[in-house]
């Protein structure tokens, strides 16, 4: 009787080992693939490493860079809005 006790915590131990072992296997992997490209997941994570992506610059953030001082630009009296406090 004993002997069949202790077979089936056995079981139920070797099957939560397995589980939990296939859990945070496929939570590397998913990290490795995926989810470490998030910033924000790093965070909460407590990842101080940061991807070569993110230390690299981009040519977005150049092209952004460059195209700031053209959004400055004067409008003309039609593309000009009237603000809430000049009708006043």
């Amino acid at each position: 009787m004993w002997q069949s006790v202790g077979l089936t915590l056995l079981v139920i131990v070797a099957t939560l080992v397995c589980g939990l072992l296939f859990m945070f296997i496929g939570w590397y992997v998913v990290w490795q693939l995926f989810l470490s490209k998030f910033k924000f997941l790093r965070e909460l994570v407590g990842d101080a490493s940061t991807p070569q992506a993110e230390t690299q610059p981009s040519e977005a953030k150049s092209e952004r860079t460059a195209s700031a001082p053209a959004r400055n630009r004067p409008r003309t009296s039609r593309q000009r809005v009237a603000s809430p406090e000049s009708t006043s």
